[in-house]
């Protein structure tokens, strides 16, 4: 049942803030994590509209030279076989990009270098993408982040000895 004060929240208005707070930013101390985005279920729906007629293959073997290339240069082998073709394996090729990487953003980078840049990057968006070099079937597979943002902490920072006040002599940390 809907209270006649939940009628009058200006939750559902445009610009209000749906925590129904009149700050128009969020003071909370709140780290922002970035998401590992799956496209499967999106490849999957366009592949059942290849299959039914719906989308032409012309409009889905689509991939640009500069694509065939970095998967020739940059791309990691699957065992997957193309699901238009059926006669090529797919490569994944990863795409970079991040405030940090200037020039370098949009560029694609093989695992080794992801490695190497997630440590001298404070943040880095991944875009893989699968590539059939027969047929040049290609689609978004996988975004992730990668960066010192996002490397495992120390376990002893996590413990609870490791917080404890030892800057006085003969303090134990306990009350």
């Amino acid at each position: 049942m809907i209270r006649e004060s939940d009628k009058s929240s200006k939750a559902g208005k445009p610009g209000a803030n749906p925590w129904g707070s009149s700050d128009s930013k969020y003071s909370g101390n709140v780290q922002s994590i970035s998401a590992d985005v799956d496209y499967s279920l999106q490849r999957q729906s366009l592949l059942r509209d290849v299959a039914f007629g719906r989308v032409g293959t012309h409009e889905v073997c689509d991939a640009s030279p500069y694509l065939i290339n970095a998967s020739r240069f940059h791309g990691e082998a699957t065992t997957r076989r193309c699901p238009i073709c059926r006669r090529e394996y797919l490569w994944l090729v990863h795409y970079i990009f991040g405030d940090e990487l200037r020039s370098s953003a949009g560029q694609a980078r093989s695992q080794a270098e992801l490695a190497m840049l997630a440590t001298s990057y404070r943040h880095i968006d991944v875009y893989v993408v699968e590539v059939c070099r027969g047929c040049s079937w290609n689609h978004l597979v996988r975004r992730f982040a990668v960066g010192r943002d996002y490397l495992a902490q120390p376990a002893a920072a996590s413990t609870p000895s490791a917080s404890r006040d030892t800057s006085r002599p003969g303090r134990t940390g306990t009350n």
